[in-house]
């Protein structure tokens, strides 16, 4: 069983249960013994309606869970009542928020009979082995890399079990068909396609556990299976692929991968995307294949995964960044080059004060408006974990989840941390999610605003509200206060709802039009409602809320086409010459244009994943047809 973070209406591909059900079932007895089944569930599911599906038919002898902190707490509850329908079933507990944590989870979850502690592939096939030959849960002490309950419920933890060399080894859960594909129309199933690559992480960083392969040599997938798994994608039509891999583009064999999904993508048209955890220190292969996608026309989001630019929060996270000089220069070598580029943040290590903080962030935003901030978790296995007492961190574990977020530790008191948090809200809901993103550098150098004095004053004035439209948004930033920064409704209104942008329109005129020198007053209105234009839309083709908008097919992707509007400034030229460093006179320069997007945004919008609700935001027409003609679907 697998389940979901977010709550939307396509599922998340099961990847870690499709290596399970493809490993054990390359074995001949199991696969003449046994039915495997993977039932995956989306995020957000009550209870009573995962018991009702799961059980439905029954108990089955084994259930298997892949646990992350989101999940928990659901999968303890669904062991217990599991428990009552088959006392002598089995439950297995693994994935990074249970391994090596066998004594927390025995006592939390005592139906529990297994712990898996590694990789778990063949784990798993030798646990299925075990059950097959009537063996009792508490005497497998032969199995490497498991946790167990001995009959004087003892925990036994075995030796740990070699990390796989030669991942081949791996039966393909999407070639042997472990993975159910299509739904009842024949369609991809899921959100996007998970690939892995490889495995391993050759750093150590004190926050991070990336299943257990940190400071490890990286073990890569052949290149054959990676071919064969895309072209299996490919005919398909998987629009994105997402690879599973800590450091992606480090890598001259991460080069071929790109060749061969280029190649594959001029065969069969698809994959359109490619979405991974780029290595954050970049090297020759990685210019290589950044150059490479774009020639081709692949898109993806290149990230800057600097997570703080504290030295001494590096210091303690073990971490080295790239030098200022080399991350600006490649922010600008990207745009340049005309591709996406979003950073990553945490807030909340030690080493860190919100002074500190808001200079990077402003530092940063300088070169790279879209900043994604995360609150700092105590993950298990971590060295920030295993210290906890060193740091003085002070946790709580989340109402939903089994997270430990942080509340303080000896560099930041709590009422910092809760100023922080309420920053960090506006910057994911305005900033990282999308809602505004050519304003940013106009208001910075035409009227002397900073991205993080925007914000906050967005924050301010949305408090000294007591309006209805507003309602919606103030409620969102209260519950994420306790939810530790929850922004999923905040961002259902700020996209589904028209009542958000005329409270965005009045924050504007109230509240930072009166700061803008009068001289750039027309220019930021501009920029502002460029951004207001080009949201992307939650409407569907026919339904009212689409009205005036043309369904039109490019390439293959349908896209809702709105009547031309008129700009007196080209606000994207403005925003790639400030970004270039130009000195750009505040003069107008009129744009007409119509903006194409994307159909679907729907099944995103409440995920909070920006990666992918880049991809619907209106564009002007230049930038999707260059040339082209769109086909008139309603015709």
């Amino acid at each position: 069983m697998q389940q979901g973070v977010w709550d939307t209406p396509m599922e998340s591909m099961p990847l870690a249960a499709g290596y399970l059900k493809a490993t054990a079932l390359a074995d001949e007895r199991i696969a003449r013994e046994t039915e495997i089944e993977i039932r995956n569930y989306r995020g957000g599911m009550k209870l009573s309606a995962l018991s009702q599906d799961l059980f439905r038919d029954g108990a089955p002898d084994v259930l298997a869970f892949s646990v992350l902190g989101w999940n928990y707490r659901e999968f303890g509850v669904l062991a217990e009542t599991f428990k009552q329908l088959r006392p002598d079933g089995w439950v297995i507990f693994g994935g990074t928020h249970v391994a090596n944590r066998a004594q927390r989870t025995f006592a939390m979850v005592p139906e529990v009979d297994v712990v898996v502690n590694g990789e778990g592939e063949f784990v798993f096939t030798d646990l299925v082995t075990a059950y097959l030959d009537g063996r009792s849960p508490r005497s497998l002490g032969d199995i490497d890399g498991i946790s167990f309950q001995d009959p004087d419920g003892a925990v036994v933890t075995t030796p740990d079990r070699p990390r796989l060399e030669d991942l081949d080894v791996i039966p393909s859960p999407l070639l042997t068909g472990a993975i159910p594909l299509l739904d009842d129309a024949g369609e991809f199933r899921y959100d996007v396609a998970l690939m892995e690559t490889n495995r391993g992480c050759p750093y150590k960083c004190s926050f991070c556990y990336w299943g257990g392969a940190v400071g490890q040599r990286v073990r890569a997938f052949s290149r054959q299976r990676l071919r064969d798994e895309l072209e299996f994608l490919a005919q398909h039509k998987v629009h994105t692929v997402v690879l599973c891999d800590a450091n992606f583009g480090m890598l001259p064999i991460d080069a071929e991968f790109v060749a061969d999904l280029l190649e594959i993508r001029e065969r069969y048209g698809y994959p359109r995307t490619l979405e991974t955890s780029w290595a954050k220190n970049k090297s020759k292969v990685f210019y290589e294949i950044v150059r490479d996608m774009k020639n081709a026309g692949m898109r993806s989001s290149f990230t800057l995964a600097l997570q703080t630019l504290s030295d001494d929060a590096l210091k303690l996270m073990n971490r080295r960044n790239m030098k200022v000089n080399d991350w600006r220069d490649l922010v600008e070598w990207l745009k340049a080059e005309e591709l996406d580029c979003y950073a990553e943040l945490i807030w909340g290590a030690p080493g860190e004060s919100l002074q500190s903080f808001l200079r990077g962030y402003d530092s940063l935003a300088e070169h790279v408006s879209r900043i994604a901030v995360y609150p700092m978790l105590l993950l298990p296995n971590t060295e920030y974990f295993d210290k906890k007492e060193a740091y003085g961190f002070v946790t709580v574990r989340g109402d939903t989840d089994d997270f430990e977020y942080v509340l303080a530790h000896h560099t930041m008191p709590l009422r910092e941390n809760l100023e922080a948090r309420r920053f960090i809200f506006y910057a994911r809901v305005l900033a990282e999610n999308l809602v505004l993103r050519h304003v940013w550098a106009p208001a910075r150098v035409y009227a002397g605003l900073s991205q993080s004095t925007l914000l906050l004053n967005f924050a301010d004035w949305l408090e000294r509200q007591d309006d209805t439209d507003s309602a919606p948004l103030r409620e969102a930033a209260a519950n994420a206060a306790a939810e530790f920064g929850a922004v999923s409704p905040a961002l259902v209104y700020m996209y589904g709802d028209p009542r958000a942008k005329t409270v965005l329109s009045r924050w504007w005129q109230e509240a930072v039009r009166p700061l803008v020198p009068e001289s750039a007053r027309r220019c930021l209105d501009e920029a502002f409602r460029y951004d207001i234009v080009t949201q992307p839309t939650c409407a569907e083709p026919g339904s009212p809320e689409a009205a005036g908008l043309d369904l039109v097919d490019v390439d293959g992707e349908a896209f809702l086409r709105g009547a031309p509007v008129e700009f007196e400034f080209d606000v994207p030229r403005l925003v790639e010459a400030i970004g270039r460093g130009d000195t750009v006179p505040i003069e107008p320069r009129r744009l007409v244009t119509s903006f194409y997007y994307k159909v679907g945004f729907a099944a995103f919008v409440a995920t909070t994943n920006h990666e992918q609700s880049a991809y619907f935001l209106g564009r002007p027409e230049r930038d999707v047809l260059g040339g082209r003609l769109a086909q008139d679907v309603a015709g």
